[in-house]
């Protein structure tokens, strides 16, 4: 075993992650040399490159990175081929209320998963909420909050198949226990985001039967992969085969939702090559191999028969630990990923897995996340509408509360 025991030496990487996450080191290459120190903190160090050989030949493993990197590719085609511009288009266009049109354009520039991606649906959401006569501090919560409805419901959420993967859960049995909390986020959003309006500001406009039917038409072209690969993941769900548990499901998807995108955009070879010369679609494939290695790391060094004691004995409730360590891991962090890996590493030994308990380390993690004054989406909004963290705080923490409150009732209930 290493020369550190294992509460010394979580602390000590829980540490060396942090620093990483405050000088923006790239998440891939944090999650993994977070998992290295760890190990060699803990582990003997001939048992460090077994656990490293393991992980990368583990299938699960292998379809997760796999699916990432292709759910990057599809992402940086979306925006390069300019199809998501015509998605968000054909929405404006389609309807004509600026309400719900604030509220589906920041979630459609959502479907690409990118660090920072507010800052994308800004300018669209700054145009529109000049009609409604949105003071900077309501645009930039509108903007963020919007945009983070989408993620518990979308299979193509990396955060969301890494959870699934990592729990031994489908991303399908996940995302069923979400739905109420989404909707519940778009309510709080709406009621918050538009409440004390004068109604004559909401903009309204006709529209003819063959611009709208063209209109339609440009949206289901353009939603058609997205669309395509939610069909793909959960029919094969349904199917019951065995591709789930493997994380195959979401890979097969992934790869039709390219197919479709490929099909409908005719990309130029130059566009298509463009992402593979981007540091940050490795980048984000990296970080889906280091949470599985900091999560078999963990295991191998008995970090969880440290809480696992402390829940026998009563010191801490089980419930605190499936909500309280990955919020507060996701607001610290500023990493959904990261959070996910260390809360389910943290927990692994001391519970079986199911669907509630995975929708509420997911929820509870992702919505730490939101919040967190490092969250780039939340930086880059604030700083294009030109107001502080503290004046969208007023917005934000009520919406998170309302939101986890809902969770919490879920996993009682259901």
């Amino acid at each position: 075993m290493g020369f550190v025991d294992p509460l010394a030496a979580i602390i000590a990487s829980l540490c060396f992650l942090g620093i990483m996450l405050y000088k923006r080191v790239n998440l891939g290459i944090t999650l993994n040399a977070t998992a290295l120190l760890l190990a060699l903190l803990s582990l003997d160090s001939k048992e460090v490159p077994t656990m490293i050989f393991e992980t990368a030949a583990d299938l699960l493993t292998i379809s997760v990175v796999l699916a990432t990197f292709g759910i990057m590719l599809l992402s940086q085609l979306y925006k390069d081929t300019g199809v998501i511009n015509k998605l968000s288009e054909s929405i404006s266009k389609i309807i004509k209320n600026s309400k719900v049109v604030l509220g589906l354009l920041p979630a459609v520039i959502g479907f690409l998963p990118v660090a920072g991606g507010a800052l994308m649906s800004a300018p669209l959401v700054d145009s529109e909420a000049e009609k409604l006569g949105l003071n900077p501090e309501k645009k930039a919560y509108v903007n963020l909050w919007f945009r983070h409805t989408i993620f518990p419901v979308y299979p193509l959420s990396q955060v969301l198949i890494i959870t699934a993967a990592l729990t031994e859960t489908t991303v399908a049995s996940i995302i069923t226990r979400q739905i109420p909390v989404v909707i519940v986020m778009i309510i709080v959003g709406y009621i918050i985001g538009f409440r004390n309006l004068s109604k004559k500001k909401s903009v309204q406009k006709a529209n003819t039967n063959d611009s709208l039917n063209s209109d339609l038409r440009d949206f289901f072209i353009a939603f058609s992969p997205i669309l395509a690969t939610i069909v793909v993941v959960v029919g094969l769900d349904l199917l019951g085969l065995t591709l789930p548990q493997k994380g195959f499901d979401v890979l097969v998807a992934t790869f039709v939702g390219l197919a479709v995108l490929i099909m409908i955009s005719k990309p130029s070879l130059a566009v298509f090559a463009k992402p593979f010369k981007t540091w940050g679609i490795y980048g984000i494939t990296l970080a889906a191999y280091g949470a599985f290695l900091l999560r078999n790391t963990m295991v191998a060094a008995g970090i969880s028969e440290i809480f696992k004691s402390l829940v026998a004995n009563g010191s801490i409730d089980i419930i605190l630990l499936l909500t309280a360590v990955p919020a507060v891991l996701g607001f610290l962090t500023g990493s959904p990923s990261g959070g996910v890996a260390i809360g389910v590493s943290i927990l692994a030994g001391m519970l079986t897995f199911s669907a509630k308990t995975a929708a509420l380390i997911y929820i509870s993690t992702y919505l730490g996340y939101v919040i967190a004054p490092t969250h780039l989406c939340f930086i880059f909004t604030a700083d294009y509408f030109k107001c502080s963290l503290g004046k969208v705080y007023r917005y934000i923490i009520p919406s998170f509360i309302i939101s986890f409150a809902t969770a919490l009732l879920i996993y009682f209930m259901v």
